[in-house]
């Protein structure tokens, strides 16, 4: 029995069987022409979603991305020294004492993943330092995840490669210059270093990482580029936060904002476990969205109250018809 099979004979109710739904829809709005927006909040790269995800980019499944600063910089990170990353399966049980012990191995947590500072933190770092310097002294500017594009082309990495690299979705996003969308960059490990570097004089300035309004820019321009598509995007938001709330407001700024006729998403889905009643934008149920120009009635809508680690995969599973 494939996944997809025992999706199809056991997910019949609840939030078992809308996560079928959805992926039927999910599937059904990309082979009817529409392209794909998928959001990343959250740790998901740290959990090695890229082992799915890399395939749904490699077949044509998703076109876009919209992600936190982290999960662009930890598919690199897991990348160069996966072999050193260390599981801490009893984390629930970490005393401050084993934390600490933890910091001082040069061991940052993320739930029961640590990542190794050195091997893979700091190794980024000295990679992309020249990269940055070079681009200030010509008075180059870029996009953030322009710069990690440019590492990557360089070939520089490969031979630091541990982990497998058609696991890594960067990897296949940079191979077809897929539109990347990073808001709040600079809330991110590799952010705070660029921005350590401007602060020292390493840097003469932050000219050479263009700001967040650039990337709203970018994601306008990608999708009045889709306008004359047979279906507008669809939106697939793993989690919530900046990541899903940033993207999904091209729609009604190009409407209301700039007076443009503007399409609604043609498809939306979300997986979270944050609860309406606490006022979170990332538990508002997608009928919400209605009355904010970003969805309409007729709209596929599904919100998935889960755990994103264990169903996005089950999804792209299903999909890609695995």
């Amino acid at each position: 029995m494939t996944i997809r099979e025992f999706i199809d004979e056991h997910y019949r109710h609840f939030n078992a069987a809308t996560l079928k739904d959805a992926s039927e829809a999910y599937a059904a709005c990309v082979e009817g022409g529409a392209h794909m927006l998928v959001t990343l909040a959250g740790a998901m790269s740290t959990a090695e979603l890229g082992r799915s995800l890399a395939e749904m980019i490699r077949q044509g499944k998703v076109h876009a991305i919209c992600c936190t600063g982290a999960n662009l910089e930890e598919d690199l990170f897991n990348l160069v020294a996966h072999d050193l990353y260390r599981r801490v399966p009893d984390y629930r049980d970490l005393t401050p004492d084993d934390e600490q012990a933890l910091l001082d191995e040069g061991l940052a947590r993320v739930t029961d993943t640590c990542i190794p500072e050195e091997a893979a933190i700091r190794k980024l770092e000295k990679s992309l330092i020249p990269i940055w310097k070079d681009a200030d002294s010509k008075g180059v500017r870029q996009l953030p995840h322009e710069y990690l594009y440019d590492l990557i082309r360089t070939g520089d990495l490969e031979k630091d490669y541990q982990g497998d690299p058609k696991n890594a979705w960067l990897l296949e996003a940079c191979a077809r210059d897929m539109p990347i969308f990073v808001p709040g960059w600079e809330d991110s490990t590799l952010g705070n270093i660029f921005a350590s570097h401007a602060i020292d004089g390493s840097l003469s300035s932050t000219d050479p990482v263009l700001p967040g309004t650039e990337y709203m820019r970018s994601i306008a321009r990608w999708y009045r580029e889709r306008k004359g598509d047979v279906r507008s995007p669809g939106f697939f938001q793993i989690g919530g936060g900046i990541a899903g709330d940033f993207p999904i407001c091209v729609v009604p700024m190009l409407r209301y904002d700039l007076k443009e006729e503007t399409p609604n998403w043609s498809y939306f889905c979300q997986i979270s476990d944050s609860t309406t009643s606490y006022g979170s934008y990332s538990g508002a149920v997608p009928n919400e969205k209605i009355t904010w120009g970003k969805l309409g009635k007729e709209t596929p809508r599904f919100i998935i109250e889960s755990d994103a680690s264990i169903v996005a995969p089950l999804m792209f599973a299903h999909i890609l018809g695995w």
